[in-house]
């Protein structure tokens, strides 16, 4: 089996209900968001499913609770307790092996200057300072992270996951390699892009509140990366 890399944005929190950019700031999910995510576990999440809990090997998670709360509610059942949590999940439902680990490299796209704002806000702040439109994918944020920036610490990550865990299954088969991410809108359409090594020079890709994107391999080569567009659900022979 090719290893896959499965991305997955938090649920909907009242920023990204209104368009409002959130970095650093750190929202619950709304009661709405909460539910989302819970039927996205049950309809995609098990051993007859698209995320298969065994077949993992390794889980990223952002530091913002959003994010932590979002993997929460996979209910992907990890035998570790995650890093967030005092208890552990009981013997009865833990499903995977994999460890999960807080990691800045997919904390969301620092918006400086523009965070809390919507892009109409933002138009209307360039227009006044006498700027054109505005691309985060050209020119990042004012007080916050370029292109370049995101794209060292996002390179970095894609290296280690398929150095440390997918490139094994190349070799032999029987190897697991699967891996989560669980992030953020911006940098997860940033991460898709720098997985297939294009540029973050615009982008059409489109990640909704609570959805999942598949990242993989062409060829079963480790040197052809792809995006599944769609994928069949994993079913043991």
């Amino acid at each position: 089996m090719v290893p896959r890399c499965f991305i997955v944005r938090h649920g909907e929190t009242e920023w990204s209900l209104n368009g409002r950019h959130t970095g650093s700031t750190d929202l619950p999910l709304t009661s709405n968001g909460e539910k989302r995510v819970k039927a996205t576990g049950k309809a995609l999440v098990g051993s007859d499913r698209l995320i298969v809990p065994k077949k993992l090997v390794h889980v990223y998670v952002s530091p913002r609770a959003r994010a932590q709360r979002t993997l929460e509610l996979l209910d992907i059942g990890c035998r570790e307790r995650l890093p967030w949590k005092k208890e552990s999940v009981k013997e009865e439902f833990i499903r995977t092996e994999a460890q999960v680990q807080i990691t800045e490299a997919i904390r969301e796209w620092d918006y400086g200057d523009y965070e809390g704002l919507t892009s109409k806000q933002i138009r209307e702040l360039r227009e006044k300072n006498g700027q054109g439109p505005w691309n985060i994918w050209t020119e990042g944020c004012p007080g916050g992270e370029t292109p370049e920036d995101v794209m060292k610490r996002l390179d970095a990550l894609i290296a280690e996951i398929r150095e440390k865990y997918q490139r094994q299954c190349f070799e032999n088969p029987e190897n697991k390699g699967d891996v989560l991410v669980v992030a953020h809108g911006h940098i997860l359409r940033a991460f898709a892009m720098r997985w297939i090594g294009k540029e973050l020079g615009g982008t059409s890709f489109i990640l909704e509140a609570g959805g999942v994107g598949t990242l993989s391999y062409e060829h079963h080569s480790i040197d052809e990366p792809a995006i599944i567009l769609g994928g069949a659900f994993v079913v043991d022979e």
